[in-house]
């Protein structure tokens, strides 16, 4: 099928399915259209969805376009799960995407701040001012907790359990986890509840705990701002985003002492080859630990 309109009905079939019954992210299911919508654009007069040649030639473009392997290795993971949904459904008779091979992504270390820069990035938040409190707020919870952006953002006043000391998080794929929040950080909140929600709201109401002057929810795109603008200010200039927090708060903890599967738990991911990339700092602490405490050291 090459129409534009039957194409189109396969692509959102597929979101549909990843939204309603696999229970994917906004964030998911918008990238997911962002490539799909690529790939149907690079369709040709009367092809069909299952031809492998409609497959290889949308990979060479996009090797041809200069994309980094790990964009590319993403459009291939779309490709293979579109067309998982495709046969599933009956639409198309084989795979297409079956001998595609994604290609080699070198594993790089993540970026994090040291402790000095986390004290000059919250010293950089005017306290006195509402957005001041709300953004130090923002900055002390991301760094105590290791959340997505998203889920920041998404955070309810209800899912905060300020007098245990836990947040109660839904994230990727609708999954429930509860993460502790350290003193500082519930300090700084409940200062933006008593002195800087209340004059943002201006006596609007509304359920989530992160709020713009107008009364609606902070978004994503507004907080990667903000935090860019403050890394500026604290003399922090290369590439800060909400992920560099949620690796220091990883590696910060690890270097305290603690184990893989409780980051885990904590970062929400599935798997523990997605937190195996903290290695480095368990391989840094058992060199101490043996230069510490082995009499031959």
């Amino acid at each position: 099928m090459r129409s534009v309109d039957g194409i189109s009905a396969h692509i959102a079939s597929f979101l549909d399915f990843c939204r309603i019954e696999k229970g994917l992210s906004r964030t998911t299911i918008a990238a997911y259209h962002a490539d799909l919508k690529r790939f149907s654009a690079s369709m040709q007069a009367r092809e069909t969805l299952g031809s492998p040649d409609v497959v290889r030639r949308y990979v060479d473009s996009l090797y041809k376009a200069g994309l980094a392997s790990r964009s590319i290795a993403r459009h291939i993971t779309t490709l293979r799960n579109l067309y998982g949904h495709l046969i599933e459904k009956g639409a198309v008779d084989a795979d297409p995407t079956a001998h595609l091979a994604a290609p080699r992504q070198w594993q790089s270390l993540p970026k994090y701040l040291n402790k000095k820069q986390i004290d000059d990035l919250m010293a950089s938040c005017d306290s006195s001012r509402p957005r001041g409190l709300r953004d130090r707020a923002m900055l002390e919870l991301l760094y105590a907790t290791g959340l997505r952006v998203s889920e920041l953002c998404g955070v309810r006043v209800s899912e905060l359990e300020r007098n245990m000391g836990v947040v109660r998080v839904v994230g990727k794929g609708n999954k429930h986890r509860i993460v502790p929040v350290g003193r500082p950080a519930l300090r700084a909140v409940e200062e933006y509840l008593g002195n800087g929600r209340p004059r943002l709201l201006k006596g609007r109401a509304s359920p989530y705990l992160f709020v713009t002057n107008r009364g609606g929810a902070m978004t994503r795109q507004a907080f990667w701002l903000l935090l860019a603008g403050y890394g500026k200010k604290a003399g922090i200039f290369h590439d800060l985003t909400p992920h560099v927090l949620r690796h220091t708060f990883a590696t910060h903890l690890l270097e305290g002492g603690a184990d893989l599967r409780s980051l885990q738990s904590m970062l929400g991911h599935s798997d523990i080859s997605t937190t195996q990339i903290y290695t480095h700092v368990l391989r840094s602490r058992l060199r101490r630990t043996v230069d510490e405490h082995h009499p031959r050291a």
